[in-house]
């Protein structure tokens, strides 16, 4: 007997929803999609380096060089469009 395991779609709506879920769990508040997470004091550059961890884990992409900045973690949006960003490059190259 085998089992099959069903792999989401990587789509900006799946990443936004997982990525809100982490972050309201992290910090046991709801976050909105496009709230400044360092502004409002909910995310340090610590637990920026956690999230970069994860979404390379997550989603099988690299965060380096110029894509290591904290505009790109600003946001979940920022975080989302990150993602499908450096899928892309990967499924060009």
């Amino acid at each position: 007997m085998t089992s099959q395991q069903t792999v989401a779609p990587v789509t900006a709506e799946a990443i936004e929803k997982a990525l809100l879920s982490f972050l309201e769990q992290r910090v046991k508040t709801t976050v909105e999609p496009d709230q400044d997470l360092f502004k409002s004091g909910l995310v340090s550059s610590m637990f920026a380096m956690q999230l970069v961890v994860r979404l390379e884990e997550l989603y099988d992409i690299a965060i380096i060089g110029p894509e290591l900045t904290l505009d790109n973690f600003r946001t979940v949006q920022a975080m989302t469009g990150l993602v499908l960003r450096l899928r892309d490059a990967v499924g060009d190259a």
